[in-house]
């Protein structure tokens, strides 16, 4: 009787094993990769916000803002954490 009781748990198990390894952990990855990008933005790297506007960083303001230039003469703070979604790409660092 003991054994079909833990018989019953075997399939919890796999199931969060199979979640764990497909879900939670990549995502914990993608986190960790965007807190590093974002800790090592610079002036003057080209960036995607979360609402898909690309620009420029013109300064960092504190530890949590940068001031984004959109166009010319156009300038935006942004909060880094939420703020800004990727690096665009430059070409000159592409190595062929």
């Amino acid at each position: 009787m003991e054994g079909s009781g833990i018989g019953q748990f075997i399939p919890l198990i796999l199931i969060f094993v199979i979640f764990y390894f497909f879900l939670i952990r990549p995502q914990q990855k993608k986190v960790k990769e965007h807190k590093a990008m974002v800790e090592g933005l610079k002036r003057g790297d080209k960036v995607i916000t979360s609402g898909g506007i690309t620009g420029t960083v013109e300064r960092l303001i504190d530890n949590d803002k940068v001031e984004v230039e959109i166009a010319d003469n156009v300038k935006v703070e942004i909060v880094k954490a939420t703020g800004i979604q990727a690096l665009q790409g430059n070409p000159q660092e592409v190595k062929k």
